[in-house]
């Protein structure tokens, strides 16, 4: 991931990055509320449900995988794609950090 050399990021920083990186797509966020809502989905139903391209949301869901925000695992010829619950408070534990050390 690119990072900005003058801005001497931490650790925490950069995976703080990543995942706001990830959220800040509007199709992202329709596919975590989805997957949130079914508790599981195949890529299959996000495209029917959101409208968008199989592809598309291939890349949608490569991007939140990288993230660490959801993880797919295989079901026969499919991937069924489910939120990573532990990183997703590790990631509120991040936003938490940052915004209160904004104080």
């Amino acid at each position: 991931m690119p990072v900005i050399k003058e801005q001497n990021l931490s650790s925490e920083e950069e995976k703080l990055v990543r995942i706001a990186k990830a959220l800040s797509h509007p199709a992202r966020i329709s596919i975590l509320k989805l997957m949130l809502d079914k508790n599981t989905c195949f890529c299959g139903e996000l495209t029917e449900e959101i409208g968008l391209s199989q592809s598309t949301i291939s890349q949608h869901i490569k991007e939140l995988k990288e993230a660490g925000l959801i993880y797919g695992k295989d079901d026969g010829p499919r991937t069924c794609y489910c939120i990573e619950v532990s990183n997703w408070e590790k990631a509120k534990a991040l936003f938490s950090s940052y915004f209160n050390s904004l104080n």
